[in-house]
């Protein structure tokens, strides 16, 4: 029996050998992971990152160099008329507005310049209204005021596409203002509300006093759209201070009764009341 009882004994301290070196090998990881742990707060008291995390640095920065100065490879528009064979040449460009090539076509034109617009006018009165509108388009890049007047009758015409009309009248303000009111105040009874829209948002760089009228007009327009476009514009050229209304939800009897203040006011002060000088934008920083 004794045999057994020395192997029990054996294995009794065999455990307690294992249970103490584990206990050891706890302890040893307990006392690292307390160190580690100091270690991290003295590195955070002293503003240091945590080890092992990358740390951001601000570097410096210098401006590229400028880039040398090209001369210009553009060549500028002609100032002169055109030749006959220029005009044929430009007469044969006029279908090209429509289609593939049309970028080509407004590109020819632009070149030829000022001289080409009476072409260009005919292209208003073509059976395609891609031409019409990129003939408009082309006009409105050229930037001469000789085209205004037809521009202004493309405008006017009530048997034009809407959107060629609005084209119109958009190019002809930007060309020459002064001619403008007589097409804002045809616009602005139109049976188009489109139209209609495109009258006043448009007047609002005709500085001219014959276009208040027009836009207090149309403050009762049954288009809620319209009546908000005029009464934005009226607060572009004129600056009054007017009561603030909510235009956004308002019923037609509404704008009725808030025209009627413009009214008022127009009636007291047209003969005395001179547009104030247009804002000018901020200069960028």
């Amino acid at each position: 029996m004794a045999g057994p009882a020395r192997l029990n004994r054996q294995a009794g301290h065999d455990v307690g050998h294992g249970t103490g070196v584990t206990r050891l090998v706890i302890l040893g990881c307990l006392i690292g992971w307390a160190v580690w742990g100091a270690g991290l707060a003295q590195a955070a008291d002293q503003g240091l990152a945590f080890p092992g995390r990358a740390i951001p640095v601000q570097v410096p920065f210098e401006m590229p160099p400028k880039p040398p100065e090209v001369p210009s490879t553009t060549v500028p528009p002609s100032d002169k008329p055109l030749s006959p064979e220029e005009v044929k040449r430009a007469e044969a460009l006029l279908p090209l507005l429509s289609g593939k090539q049309e970028f080509y076509a407004i590109g020819e034109f632009v070149h030829l310049g000022p001289p080409v617009v009476p072409v260009l006018v005919r292209a208003l009165k073509m059976p395609d209204p891609r031409i019409r509108y990129n003939a408009i388009e082309t006009l409105g890049i050229i930037k001469d005021s000789a085209a205004a007047p037809a521009l202004i009758e493309s405008a006017m015409e009530p048997n034009e596409m809407p959107r060629v009309r609005e084209h119109a009248l958009k190019m002809a303000v930007r060309l020459d203002p002064a001619q403008a009111p007589k097409a804002i105040k045809a616009m602005g009874q139109d049976s188009n509300s489109t139209i209609r829209k495109a009258a006043a948002f448009q007047s609002r760089y005709v500085r001219d006093k014959a276009i208040v009228p027009v836009l207090i007009a149309l403050l009762s327009d049954p288009e809620q759209y319209v009546a908000i476009t005029a009464v934005q514009s009226l607060w572009i050229l004129t600056r009054h201070p007017t009561e603030m209304h909510d235009w956004e939800s308002s019923t037609q009897d509404d704008r009725k009764s808030w025209a009627q203040e413009w009214n008022t006011w127009w009636e007291g002060s047209q003969n005395t009341f001179e547009l104030p000088d247009p804002t000018r934008p901020r200069k960028p920083l």
